[in-house]
């Protein structure tokens, strides 16, 4: 049985041929990375799912969940290097 968390990040497709393997949400051309600039930038979920109409609210929690998990991998990378 999966988590939580698993079954977010299975929404999360890596592909060397859309956007150069970046990750990208369910094999859509959305790149995580946009949608974390978004929230960056201060856009809220709503607005997202609606200038984004074949996003869903777990793409969204996906890409949060992957840049947790990514972050945490660089940090124990970081470590092991030191």
């Amino acid at each position: 049985m999966s988590t939580p968390t698993e079954h977010l990040l299975s929404r999360i497709a890596f592909d060397q041929k859309v956007l150069a393997g970046e990750p990208i949400i369910r094999g859509l051309r959305i790149s995580v990375a946009m949608i974390l600039e978004l929230l960056a930038k201060g856009a809220t979920v709503q607005e997202i799912l609606e200038d984004y109409p074949d996003l869903e609210m777990d793409d969204i929690h996906a890409a949060l969940q992957w840049r947790i998990k990514d972050r945490k991998l660089s940090i124990m990378e970081d470590n092991e290097n030191q």
